[in-house]
This record gives structure tokens, sequence and C-alpha cells, in this order.
């Protein structure tokens, strides 16, 4: 049962403990994620299983990420979503035409604070495990681009707004700045992920559907992808069943048609058995699909 399932992450998990459900689904002993969303946060989460884990550091990074997002005014938590502790308030509503503004001024590259509560590594622990611990730290500005920032409705309690990022941008944080941009204060109250690594929220399959599905005896071939998936904009080389041997052993293999140097994806023929690097003409192995 190895490959991807690309999963719209229900709120109220971790990316971890989703994983885990799946690794239980289908009886695997790996997984791994790619892209991590927080336990409130909801959305496309590709989580890779079995030996599709050997193939995330090979998955193309950089792409934009688009989020939705919902904000309160007035007072701002520890953890700058709902779920924490309010530790400011000024409750001042700022007007349509200040947020129309402050989303202009975040479009763009800049530098911005992660939050607190983050993933971020400080000193070789991750921040939010730092704070949960009562530590003092700051984090250092990470350069991030805003492409796009617009206000989608205001509704009676929260404002729901869509961004569109670079990769380690945090929604968060734009929430915080654009309350600052405004002279108040916000909390978000709900992110969800609709774009990630070149996928839509519509490639997604729910946790409780593909469950039932799996322990009703569906077909879930559909939602299962291969190890495979994602690779597609690295190039492809096939060998026959003698280098195939030899490539499984980890040797070198003299093929002038592998390249000057970069990664393959290496296949015996329809059966992907990994990635390669090609160097002076040498297929060499990185990571070996048994």
């Amino acid at each position: 049962m190895d490959g991807w399932i690309i999963l719209d992450k229900p709120e109220g998990m971790n990316s971890r403990k989703a994983g885990n459900i799946l690794r239980n689904i289908f009886d695997v002993k790996t997984f791994g994620h790619i892209g991590t969303l927080d336990p409130m946060a909801s959305g496309l989460l590709p989580i890779a299983l079995g030996d599709a884990t050997k193939m995330i550091p090979f998955w193309k990074d950089g792409q934009n990420k688009e989020y939705m997002f919902g904000v309160q005014w007035g007072f701002e938590t520890d953890t700058l979503d709902i779920t924490g502790q309010i530790f400011c308030d000024r409750l001042i509503i700022p007007t349509k035409k200040q947020v129309l503004d402050a989303c202009k001024k975040l479009i763009g590259e800049a530098d911005q604070i992660p939050p607190q509560y983050s993933a971020v590594h400080i000193g070789g622990q991750r921040a939010h495990k730092l704070a949960r611990a009562g530590k003092i730290f700051e984090i250092p500005p990470r350069r991030v681009k805003i492409e796009n920032l617009e206000l989608l409705e205001i509704g009676e309690k929260s404002w729901i707004f869509r961004v569109v990022c670079s990769p380690g941008t945090y929604v968060r944080s734009i929430a915080r700045d654009i309350a600052k941009l405004c002279g108040t204060l916000a909390t978000v109250d709900m992110i969800r992920r609709e774009k990630t690594n070149g996928l839509e929220i519509k490639d997604t399959v729910k946790l409780d559907f593909l469950e039932s599905l799996v322990n009703n005896g569906g077909n879930f071939e559909e939602y299962l992808k291969s190890v495979d998936f994602g690779l597609g904009d690295i190039p492809v080389l096939n060998l026959d069943d003698k280098d195939v041997k030899l490539y499984k052993n980890g040797g070198f293999i003299e093929m002038a048609e592998a390249g000057d140097s970069g990664l393959i994806r290496v296949y015996s023929g329809d059966k992907f058995i990994g990635i390669g690097k090609s160097e002076n003409g040498l297929l060499k192995p990185k990571r070996t699909i048994k």
C-alpha cells in the first residue's frame, strides 16, 4: 500500500495525527507529509505512505500556496489564532477601506516575523515548544512574498480573506500585520489551504470518507496515488534487466543518454524503481524502490 494520499485534512488534529490515521488504514510502517497544517487549519495536505516517503525530498518546492482565512478584530492571542489565550485587546474594528489599503501594502516581497507558536527552529528546538515552556526568545524575520491578498467577505463576526503566497509564509502573521496597519489587533479563527505544490483542493479526499471506504471493502485505488506521483518534472530513463539488477545493488551505470547532470526517474518497463542522478555519463542511485 505504498503511495500518496492527497488529503483534505480536517480541523482539530495536527498533520502527524492525520498521517498516523492513514498509516493504520493502509497498514504501512512509515509515512510523511509535504508541508504542515496547524491543528485548527484544514485543507490540502499531501501524505506519503510506505516507500513514497523516499520521494518527499524530490517533490518540487518553491511553488506558491493559496489559503482562505478568517479574522476577528479587536484582540490578539498568544498563538495569533482562536485556540490561544487572549493577552491583549484593542476594541477597534477597522473600516473596509482601511483593510483594503492594508492588503495592498502587504502585496510583494517583505520580511515577515513568524508567530511564536510555530514550527520554526530556534537553537535546534521548535519555537512552539519554547513558547509553551514559557521561554523568552525572538524569531528572526524571513523573506516572503505575497502575490495576492484580497478581502472576500465581511461577516457579522469574521472577515474572510484569500492569500496567494510563497512557501514559508505564515497566515497568522499576515492577519497580525493587516491589523497593525489598521491600528488594531486581530486573531485568526479559520485557515484553509486550497493550493500547494501544484495541487488544488479539488484533488483531495476527506479522511472520514476514505476510512469508511477502506473499512467497507470499497475501491480506494483512485485515491492512492503511485509512489512516483508528483515527480513529473524529472526526466525518465528506462533500464534493461541487467542494468536494473546492477542499479538496485548500488552500482553505477554508464549511459551517455542519461545526460550530463541532474535527477533522473528510473524505470524498468512500467515499474518505477527510484531516483538516480546523472553525472558525466554515469547514472548513480540516490533513492531506490526495492
